[in-house]
């Protein structure tokens, strides 16, 4: 019988150093979309609060209990990731498990925003976008989360996109290096 072995999407991808960006996967926990129901957006935050500790973010932001995070990704739409979503949710919102169909980096330095300049249409400088702030936006041509995390700024993207957003990072990467060595 042919026995499969579970691999990331990254397989041997990462991580990629290059100058003074790193870029790395890291484990989100399990990843739920949720999606509150027409008028019942202010019940799913006080239903998140009680069970979570967390309200629904507004646009651009991140509500957090840690270990649970839960991000603005797209309009009437947040991942709540770290932990499982409470069942009793459902009720406000329809709960979707999105933990298999994401991917997580982070890219981490000095240099990070520079290196993503290159790849995506807004300005991702710390001004620009603090701490505890989010986006969607594209990288190329996929569509991305990016979020200002302590760590550096974390991406998110479709799993069936990791292979080339990898590639697209790191050539970036090489190339704001190779740059900063040329002076």
């Amino acid at each position: 019988m042919v026995e499969l072995t579970a691999q990331t999407p990254w397989a041997a991808l990462l991580p990629v150093t290059a100058g003074a960006t790193g870029l790395s996967a890291w484990d989100p926990g399990p990843m739920t979309a949720l999606m509150p129901y027409r008028g019942r957006r202010a019940a799913l935050s006080e239903a998140m609060q009680a069970a979570h500790g967390l309200g629904f973010p507004d646009p651009g932001e991140v509500t957090a209990a840690p270990p649970l995070r839960c991000l603005w990704t797209g309009r009437g739409q947040a991942f709540l990731m770290g932990g499982p979503a409470d069942p009793g949710l459902s009720a406000q919102a329809a709960l979707v498990d999105q933990s298999d169909g994401w991917v997580a980096l982070r890219l981490e330095g000095e240099t990070a925003p520079e290196v993503l300049a290159r790849l995506v249409p807004v300005d991702l400088r710390p001004a620009a976008l603090p701490e505890g702030r989010t986006l969607r936006t594209l990288c190329g041509h996929m569509t991305v989360s990016i979020t200002r995390a302590p760590e550096g700024l974390e991406i998110l993207a479709f799993r069936s996109m990791a292979g080339t957003l990898v590639h697209e990072i790191a050539d970036a990467m090489r190339l704001v290096a190779g740059r900063a060595v040329l002076g």
